[in-house]
């Protein structure tokens, strides 16, 4: 290779993407996991690859993923055009319009590189969930939950939203049972 970046079409048509839980390794220190997050979204950057996906996990030793925004927010800094995702916010853990102003803030900075991934799933266990202060993640409350953040962010017609415009087609949103 001539040492550029392979484009999108060059690998028929795959789209590559990197998945962190941001995980604390054995003999490696909670500093050391950031720092190697923000090392493997450059490599990822420039390597190529489309978006950087960072799942919400809460209560853990293991993964350093629970204040998603906040990351999402230094690799879009030490990176210069790879999409950041969140992949995703479980909604029920926070509230919609701190979802939506912190995510919204992220796209003004970052024209064009953020998308959000919502889900539902606890991502922790009862305990901590219950220090959360977990709402309800029924469907009907999610979908509820989703409509208000997208308010916010200003993306449906009719409603108005905080001026944080995030294109619907920037949601990548997971609805389990």
């Amino acid at each position: 290779m001539s040492g550029e970046a392979p484009r999108r079409g060059d690998q028929g048509d795959v789209a590559l993407s990197v998945l962190d839980m941001v995980p604390v390794s054995a003999g490696r220190t909670r500093s050391q996991a950031l720092a190697d997050m923000r090392d493997l979204a450059v490599a990822a950057d420039t390597a190529g690859y489309e978006r950087y996906w960072l799942a919400e996990h809460h209560g853990s030793t293991t993964y350093m993923s629970s204040a998603t925004t906040v990351l999402m927010g230094q690799v879009l800094a030490a990176t210069q055009r790879l999409g950041v995702c969140s992949g995703g916010i479980m909604l029920p853990n926070h509230a919609p319009l701190v979802v939506a102003e912190q995510v919204g803030t992220l796209a003004s900075l970052y024209p064009g590189r953020v998308s959000l991934g919502l889900g539902r799933a606890p991502g922790t266990d009862r305990l901590t969930a219950a220090a959360l202060r977990r709402r309800s993640a029924s469907l009907p409350d999610f979908v509820e939950e989703i409509l208000e953040t997208l308010t916010y962010l200003g993306s449906v017609p009719g409603r108005r939203g905080t001026g944080s415009r995030l294109p619907p087609s920037r949601l990548a949103l997971r609805c389990r049972s």
